[in-house]
């Protein structure tokens, strides 16, 4: 499907920059008639939020006729929204997203009135008077927390308000209307995520949960310190069962420095002076020290390994390379580049509490390089620990600021129906709006779009060839699929390809690791938490935020056919089947240089 999203009215005279742009939709199906389109030019609207939904939004709106928008943001402009946020280029990293996107819109439509606030809307100078001024609202968030308050503010208000969301290829739009429609929080969204405490503590056994204690230590550490964010060793795991006052005569630690004491985890890295050569041997060696004395936790799962700062500085050098290639955030590095990561990042944190005065807190942000830079070596030092596969920064990003990766093509789809919901909300036809739930495919979008650069390319321009291994890698599950690719002349006539061998139909169970091998930690027969599912409903359960952008892939799942044996795929244009077939090069089965990481 192709679809032009532009304005319904004559854009030549709304932007006269745009005479010769291409046919806008007034062109293809007439100008909106005179009401609606005087109401546009007079009516104000509010746009929360002015990222990736956002920027298509203004711009379309503009495009449509709107002459009077309010945009508001409390975010400022990072290098990964480039991507996909067009409004924005290199020279606006930093600056604030609303004042940017209003000024890049005011270039190619220079007739619009736009006010653009560098503030959240949860500001209690955003009143309900303030919602008042508003004929309709649109919000283009990405929390929860946020969206509910502005569906409060609309509701007591009365004023109309259109939500939307994007999470990958899935999107939806809908219409909240006091007295019409259900509101925003009129059903229940999914359950979030929770991992008990103790596991987080003491049996982490996904990456995910060595991400979170990252993050509760830089709060114990730098920030606003969180009874529920312990991070040293949990004594009341439920697993464990034996008399906590018999593990200071079986611990091995000694009363220097580093030990484990009955203090918070701040009070003790004051007294320190943040040194980080301390703070790492507590975290990485005594603490593990003190979890080894916990016998019956490694009963059935592989004990961890304590980490050395001395012992790590003696490594050779040629141990520490950076695994990967590409962008810098791509590659894992070794034990030793997080120690030295983790020092620089110690130093530099402790440096800015210093300058914000005495009492001072840091707050943890995914745009902040030092505290990413803390988040990821301290999450893969205690992944090394407890013998998983570490992470690359990209990956702990992710993870860590519950980023869910953004499709610009399914941000623009969405931003163009959250216009046309706002023109039957502004001519009062509430009994023609709809929710609308999009899934995007990305297969036939591809087939469906012209001018992707990779379309036309083989996999041998990507160095990709016969004997090539392909490894996806989930690490959500810690779950590997590796994929090799063979080269045959015997293929069925129009089949592109086939996919042969039995996978299973989700990541196998953990099973006990052999001695010696680097493996995840799991328990001998489940990949269960630590604990039993009566304590992990217990009060010291710590919370996993998933992402807040709507909808979530727990309520807009897609039943996907698959075959066990063979599936095959059969281009759409069978004329031209076996002219896109080059033969690729004839390599050794067995090249282990082709090995390509896909995470």
């Amino acid at each position: 499907m192709r679809t032009s999203l532009l304005s319904p009215l004559d854009q030549t005279a709304a932007c006269p920059r745009r005479r010769n742009a291409e046919p806008t939709m007034a062109q293809l199906v007439g100008p909106l008639r005179k009401e609606l389109a005087d109401s546009l030019s007079s009516c104000r609207v509010l746009v929360v939020g002015a990222g990736g939904i956002g920027c298509e939004l203004l711009k379309n709106l503009v495009l449509t006729g709107f002459k009077n928008i309010e945009v508001i943001d409390l975010d400022t402009i990072d290098v990964s929204n480039l991507n996909r946020q067009f409004l924005f280029q290199k020279k606006h990293v930093g600056k604030s997203k609303a004042q940017v996107a209003k000024e890049s819109v005011l270039r190619f439509c220079p007739s619009a009135n736009i006010t653009a606030y560098h503030d959240s809307i949860m500001n209690p100078d955003y009143n309900v008077e303030f919602f008042r001024n508003f004929q309709l609202v649109m919000n283009a968030l990405d929390n929860r927390a946020a969206r509910n308050h502005v569906n409060r503010m609309c509701l007591a208000a009365d004023i109309p308000l259109i939500e939307s969301g994007t999470a990958g290829y899935l999107g939806q739009v809908t219409v909240i209307k006091k007295g019409q429609t259900e509101c925003y929080e009129c059903q229940p969204k999914p359950t979030q995520k929770t991992f008990p405490g103790c596991t987080i503590r003491n049996t982490p056994s996904e990456p995910i949960h060595c991400i979170v204690w990252a993050k509760y230590l830089f709060n114990q550490l730098f920030g606003e310190e969180d009874a529920d964010q312990e991070v040293s060793p949990d004594t009341a795991d439920p697993e464990v069962a034996w008399n906590p006052a018999d593990a200071a005569a079986r611990a091995t630690a000694s009363n220097k420095d580093g030990d484990i004491k009955r203090v918070s985890t701040k009070e003790w890295a004051r007294s320190t002076g943040y040194d980080p050569v301390k703070l790492f041997n507590k975290l990485f060696k005594d603490d593990i020290m003190y979890l080894l004395t916990m016998d019956k936790l490694w009963k059935k799962r592989k004990a961890p390994l304590p980490l050395d700062w001395t012992e790590i500085h003696q490594l050779e050098s040629s141990q520490e390379e950076a695994f990967g290639t590409g962008l810098k955030d791509q590659q894992v590095l070794g034990v030793q580049g997080y120690a030295q990561l983790f020092h620089r990042s110690v130093e530099t944190l402790r440096s800015q509490l210093i300058e914000k005065g005495e009492g001072a807190e840091l707050v943890w942000d995914k745009d902040d390089p030092p505290a990413m830079d803390f988040v990821t070596a301290a999450a893969n030092l205690r992944m090394n620990v407890f013998s998983m596969n570490m992470k690359s920064r990209f990956d702990v990003k992710s993870m860590a600021g519950n980023i869910i990766p953004a499709i610009a093509t399914t941000n623009a789809v969405i931003a163009g129906l959250i216009v046309l919901e706002a023109l039957k909300t502004l001519n009062s036809d509430f009994d023609q709006c709809r929710t609308v739930n999009l899934q995007c495919c990305s297969f036939h979008a591809q087939h469906n779009f012209d001018g992707f650069p990779n379309n036309n390319k083989f996999l041998s321009d990507f160095g990709i060839r016969n004997g090539s291994r392909l490894q996806a890698d989930d690490f959500l599950q810690d779950y590997t699929l590796l994929v090799n690719l063979i080269h045959s002349e015997e293929l069925e006539k129009d089949v592109e390809f086939e996919v042969v061998g039995d996978a299973p139909d989700k990541a196998p169970v953990s099973s006990v690791p052999e001695e010696g091998k680097n493996i995840a930690n799991g328990n001998k027969d489940s990949a269960q938490p630590s604990t039993s599912s009566k304590a992990a409903a217990e009060d010291d359960d710590v919370l996993i935020v998933d992402s807040d952008e709507e909808p979530s892939s727990s309520t807009m799942e897609t039943s996907l056919e698959s075959s066990n044996r063979k599936r095959k795929h059969h281009d759409a244009d069978t004329d031209d089947a076996a002219s896109k077939r080059k033969r690729l090069d004839q390599q050794p089965a067995d090249d282990d240089e082709d090995i390509i990481a896909l995470d």
